[in-house]
């Protein structure tokens, strides 16, 4: 039994570790991001649209490189969002050249955190190899790493919020979760509904005051427990587990009382079939509009009671824009499922292929089983 408690807690210990260290990083850089005009070294858009930053390869090759060295690169496979693809371009040099110092600077602080980092700088081609490192499609055996760098890579170039995500899949089931969320403050009185405003959504720039009071939330499976720690800053060092509070799920299963997030973005999600659903059961409070998996961080810790997501025809969710959230909701007392009701499938590979329909988290039962009821009311005449 003892030894089933400790499964997973070295895997745990370092991932809350190193994504401190990459919350820091992503607070440097976005500062200087709010501090100059956008620079077409430091922000690229993606084949889809979508953005990446120095931070987001930064991130990525910091979280490979330290997972790579503590457990075995051998023994080590990450699935990421990012690829190196545009960095290996020759035109790319000044960014690469940039990605190549962020990383550095960050591992260069890794002993501060309680992790070992590189005996000497990295070139450009190790920083390279460890990007490209997170080259696993993941899958039904085994275990994988699965990382997003940046989760909301728009909220973060407008000073909104965003995340850093590293889960932890063995055998197809999510086991480490843990979330990194600069901007999003750490819940002082678990029962004052007035501290919802700190996970505004507004793409105004924060205060320095701001930037300096995020959180890093954590999970491992079978606990029924779900952490909190604030992050790191200035020249303070990691201490294990100070300051950790554990956080749980609101005890609110009044819809009318309910507040309920979804994402900001259009594109990939139907807002209006979620407010038809949130009309239906009885959702007053207006919807909060939110970048990145914070919204699973805000279920988790009490500031929300909902998170709908329905996406649009021909859009497929990736597994590194949940995996970390839906653990740590589960732990903390919520539930997580599709809009059939059944649990997230991480077996197939980088995409939830199997989702039916959309995602729904919720605090509490009652509240899901009426999503649930009323999604399958209103499916047929939606236009989804």
């Amino acid at each position: 039994m003892e030894k089933e408690k400790e499964k997973y807690s070295e895997e745990l210990n370092v991932a809350v570790r190193v994504v401190h260290m990459a919350c820091g990083l992503c607070q440097k850089v976005q500062k200087g991001l709010l501090g100059n005009a956008l620079d077409d070294d430091e922000v690229k858009s993606k084949d889809d649209d979508s953005l990446v930053t120095i931070a987001d390869w930064s991130v990525q090759a910091t979280v490979s490189w330290i997972l790579s060295n503590t457990f075995g690169s051998e023994n080590v496979s990450i699935v990421a969002e990012e690829d190196v693809q545009t960095l290996s371009k020759p035109e790319s040099a000044g960014l690469l050249g940039k990605v190549v110092s962020t990383a550095n600077e960050c591992l260069a602080q890794a002993s501060r955190y309680g992790l070992k980092g590189p005996d000497k700088t990295l070139g450009p081609s190790e920083i390279l190899e460890a990007i490209s490192r997170c080259n696993s499609n993941g899958g039904p055996l085994g275990r994988h790493w699965v990382l997003d760098p940046v989760d909301g890579t728009l909220g973060f170039v407008r000073g909104g919020q965003y995340a850093v995500a590293l889960a932890l899949i063995d055998n197809a089931e999510v086991v480490v979760g843990v979330l990194g969320c600069p901007n999003y403050h750490m819940k002082r009185d678990r029962h004052n509904k007035q501290q919802q405003n700190h996970i505004s959504s507004e793409v105004s720039v924060p205060s320095p005051d701001m930037l300096e009071e995020g959180c890093v939330m954590y999970s491992k499976k079978g606990t029924g427990e779900a952490w909190v720690q604030p992050t790191v800053y200035g020249d303070s060092k990691y201490e294990w587990p100070n300051f950790a509070k554990q956080v749980r799920v609101s005890p609110i299963d009044d819809p009318a009382l309910a507040t309920f997030c979804e994402p900001v973005e259009r594109a990939n999600s139907n807002h209006s079939f979620a407010a038809g659903l949130a009309s239906s059961v009885g959702l007053r409070n207006k919807p909060l509009r939110v970048y990145s998996m914070v919204k699973y961080a805000a279920i988790a810790q009490g500031d929300a009671e909902i998170f709908m997501k329905f996406a649009r025809a021909g859009y497929k969710e990736k597994i590194w824009d949940h995996a970390a959230g839906v653990l740590i909701v589960q732990e903390a007392g919520g539930v997580v499922t599709d809009a059939g009701g059944r649990s997230l499938d991480f077996s197939k590979g980088i995409y939830l292929e199997s989702l039916d329909r959309g995602i729904v988290a919720c605090s509490g039962t009652k509240l899901h089983e009426k999503l649930i009821g009323a999604v399958y009311a209103s499916w047929e005449s939606s236009s989804l």
